[in-house]
């Protein structure tokens, strides 16, 4: 669960790297609806369930970011 922290290496790609109130739900690369779809699909292989858990959960709790900085 801790390994899936490493999605936010997407984070060093975008200039500027950070932004106080940006949100990072579909501004980076891995944290796209498009990437959520890909782990949610995950969660339906037995071998993949605990990563796209702790995908998922990373991305809940970084659209809870966003919706508090509003």
């Amino acid at each position: 669960m801790i390994a899936t922290m490493l999605v936010d290496v997407d984070h060093l790609l975008s200039i500027p790297m950070y932004v106080a109130n940006r949100c990072s739900i579909n501004f980076h690369l891995l944290h796209t609806y498009y990437a959520i779809a890909i782990y949610l699909i995950l969660f339906y292989f037995k071998k993949f369930r605990a990563l796209s858990v702790g995908l998922l959960f990373h991305m809940l709790t970084d659209f809870i970011d966003c919706l508090l900085m509003k």
